[in-house]
C-alpha cells in the first residue's frame, strides 16, 4: 500500500506492506496535518506520519480513530483516563506508525462510529475536536461561563466551538492572522477583553501563556493544551497574586461515562460550518510532500490540510 513516511526531516511517499497483526482494519479516507506532525519531523521521526484520521471498516461502518490508544488494562485506562496510561500515551507518527496510508489497523476500542451527516472525508477533524473538548471540560466550561481562547489555529477555533456547545454565554477568540479573524467572525465570537472565568491557551508559547493569565479573572482558570518547550518561563507571581489555577490538558479521555471522542464527533456533525472553516486544503497521497509544505507555510492561510489516500473528495 501507499504510505507517507517521515525521514530526514521531510516526508516521502513509499510502498509498504499492508498492516498485519491484531486490531481492526480501517480503509483510510482522510488524515489531517497537525502542528504536532511538523514537530515530529523536526524531532527526527522515521515513522509513517499522521494521527488525525478517519475512514471506513470492511463492513462499511464509517469511523474516526483515536490517536491515544492506551493499554486498556491498567487502572487508569480502566477508569477511562487512557490519556494517562501507565505505559505512556501513544503518539502516532512518533512512537508508533501513523495513519497517513491507505490502510490502518487500530484497536477496536479506539474506533468511534461517525454520527449521521459526518462524512469520513471530513472526520479527521474529530481528533483535534476531542483535544479541544477535553481542554474545555478540564477547565470547567459550562453555562454562564465567560470563556476566552488564545491562539486561533484549528484547535483554538474548535475550542471556541466546544465552549459554545457547552453553553458558555460569552466566548471570545484571540486571533492574529486575517484568515483567523475571518474564522472568528464566522463562529460569531468576539475578541477577549479581561476577567474571563476560563481561558484556554492553545498556543504552546510562553507569550501565549502569559497572555492567557492576563486575560483571566482573579480566581479564574487557565488551561494549557499546547506543549511548552523546556525552559519556558511560567507566570508564577501573576498566578499567585490572583489565585489563578493553571491546568494542563493532555489529549482526551472518558469522563463520567461519556467518551469525549464521541462527544466531539457529535459536535462536528452538528456544526457543518466547522468543516467549511477548517479544512482549507485537500491533497491526494502522492502529493503529500506538497501538503506538508502548505501546512508549514504560515502565509498559506491553512487551518487543516488533509491528505486523502483515495484522492481529494472535493
Amino acid at each position: 500500500m501507499r504510505a507517507v513516511r517521515n525521514s530526514g526531516g521531510s516526508v516521502h511517499v513509499v510502498d509498504v506492506d499492508e498492516p498485519a497483526g491484531p486490531g481492526v482494519l480501517v480503509q483510510v479516507a482522510a488524515v489531517g496535518i497537525c502542528a504536532s506532525d511538523l514537530k515530529y519531523l523536526r524531532m527526527g521521526s522515521e515513522q509513517i506520519a499522521g494521527h488525525e484520521l478517519s475512514g471506513t471498516l470492511e463492513d462499511g461502518t464509517a469511523v474516526a480513530v483515536e490517536a491515544i490508544f492506551g493499554c486498556s488494562s491498567c487502572p487508569r485506562c480502566e477508569r477511562g483516563s487512557y490519556n494517562l496510561c501507565d505505559r505512556g500515551p501513544t503518539a502516532l507518527g512518533l512512537t508508533d506508525p501513523g495513519g497517513m496510508c491507505e490502510w490502518f489497523r487500530a484497536p477496536a476500542h479506539a474506533l468511534t462510529p461517525l454520527p449521521a451527516g459526518l462524512r469520513p472525508a471530513d472526520a479527521s477533524l474529530v481528533e483535534p475536536a476531542a483535544v479541544a473538548w477535553h481542554a474545555c471540560r478540564v477547565g470547567g466550561v459550562g453555562p454562564d461561563a465567560r470563556v476566552a481562547v488564545v491562539g486561533a489555529g484549528a484547535i483554538g477555533v474548535l475550542a471556541a466551538a466546544v465552549a459554545q456547545s457547552m453553553g458558555a454565554n460569552d466566548v471570545s477568540l484571540a486571533a492574529r492572522h486575517p484568515h483567523q479573524h475571518t474564522a472568528r467572525e464566522r463562529l460569531g465570537v468576539g475578541e477577549p477583553t479581561s476577567d474571563h472565568d476560563v481561558v484556554i491557551d492553545c498556543t504552546g508559547s510562553e507569550a501565549g501563556l502569559f497572555q492567557s493569565v492576563a486575560l483571566s479573572r482573579p480566581g479564574g482558570t487557565v488551561v494549557h493544551l499546547g506543549a511548552h518547550d523546556a525552559g519556558t518561563r511560567f507566570p508564577l507571581l501573576e498566578t499567585f497574586l490572583r489565585e489563578i489555577a493553571v491546568k494542563p490538558s493532555l489529549g482526551y479521555s472518558t469522563h463520567d461515562g461519556q467518551r469525549e471522542f464521541a462527544q466531539a464527533a457529535r459536535m462536528v456533525a452538528d456544526r457543518p460550518d466547522l468543516v467549511d472553516i477548517l479544512i482549507t486544503h485537500r491533497f491526494g497521497i502522492d502529493d503529500a510532500p506538497q501538503a506538508f509544505a502548505v501546512a508549514s507555510d504560515r502565509s498559506s492561510g491553512a487551518f487543516r490540510v488533509v491528505v486523502e489516500p483515495g484522492g481529494p473528495s472535493r
